[in-house]
């Protein structure tokens, strides 16, 4: 009878393991744009599109929100060569490690539509900065693009009243970004006497950035415009006009708040910027995906586009705002 109880109590404590195996918290379940399964901490990411200063100011967003959540462990990826093909290692890596959220900002959009489409079938894929509208990435959380390029063509036109030939300069136009911000530019210069030479690309290299202002300078030598669509090109322009000695006699117009946009705007080498707020990028987009995690999807639109709205920098805002840019940078 003894040895029957003991058999008896090693049955019965077998069968309470396998239970707590089986009925344990669950982990990663492949979502679509939806809920994971299972509770416990989750594990989000932002991916840049490249390494930027622009993106120091998004790391404080996501820093916060990271912070906020108990619950949540947020990374923050940069690609060091600024490709798509580096960006999918990174998405690669993050899966392998078993990530619950994406917010990537895609380098070449239309391309990388596959990309996206299959991460939304293994895990929560917003897009930020950079949309991809025909892919199923649950949201898009950044600048609406045309508007920001219209408010450029403004400036253009504020800049060179008189009208003339202008250049544009960016990264890669095929970046949904960039092609944005030229549409919102030439939507704001119709009909006026502005006229665009054409768009000179560099793939985010910042010697080739300022050569291509440079040739410009030589090969147009009537250019009363020059535009940076991308964060780096500001500074890449100021450096080139600065060398060719025609500082004031060609005006810039850029994007976003590099330190060096920033001083050319005070010294009045550059009249005026786009800027974006990418600190609300990294914040909200942390935010939204940790609760569509959660079941709550009530931050998303139904257009599926959370737009962060721009602001305009010319040398009456720029001492106030370069303070509290510099804020958020924790200097």
């Amino acid at each position: 009878m003894k040895l029957k109880k003991m058999l008896l109590l090693c049955v019965a404590l077998l069968l309470a393991a396998a239970c707590t195996q089986q009925g344990g918290g669950g982990g990663n379940t492949a979502n679509g744009g939806g809920t994971t399964g299972g509770g416990g901490t989750k594990r989000l990411a932002f991916v840049t599109n490249n390494a930027s200063d622009f993106w120091t100011i998004a790391r404080k967003g996501v820093e916060k929100a990271d912070a906020e959540l108990p619950d949540v462990t947020a990374e923050f990826k940069i690609p060091s060569d600024g490709t798509a093909a580096e960006q999918k290692r990174i998405v690669d890596d993050l899966l392998a490690k078993g990530i619950d959220g994406i917010a990537m900002s895609p380098v070449d959009p239309d391309n990388q539509t596959s990309l996206i489409n299959d991460l939304s079938k293994q895990t929560l894929v917003f897009t930020q900065d950079s949309d991809a509208p025909n892919s199923q990435r649950a949201c898009y959380v950044g600048t609406d693009n045309v508007a920001a390029g219209r408010e450029a063509g403004k400036l253009i036109k504020e800049a060179i009243p008189g009208g003339g030939k202008i250049m544009l300069f960016v990264g890669k136009l095929d970046a949904r970004n960039a092609a944005e911000r030229l549409q919102g530019i030439k939507e704001a210069l119709n009909g006026s006497n502005v006229t665009i030479i054409d768009t000179r690309t560099d793939d985010t290299d910042r010697v080739r950035a300022k050569s291509n202002v440079s040739d410009t300078l030589v090969r147009y030598s009537d250019v009363a415009g020059l535009v940076g669509l991308w964060s780096y090109n500001g500074p890449a322009i100021v450096g080139a006009v600065k060398d060719a000695g025609k500082t004031g006699q060609v005006k810039i117009i850029a994007f976003d708040e590099e330190d060096e946009t920033l001083a050319g705007i005070k010294d009045g080498a550059i009249y005026g910027t786009v800027v974006q707020q990418p600190y609300e990028f990294g914040y909200q987009a942390i935010k939204l995906m940790a609760a569509a995690l959660k079941g709550d999807r009530a931050g998303i639109p139904a257009n599926k586009q959370v737009f962060v709205p721009t602001k305009v920098i010319k040398k009456d805002t720029v001492e106030e705002f370069t303070k509290q840019i510099n804020q958020l940078r924790g200097r």
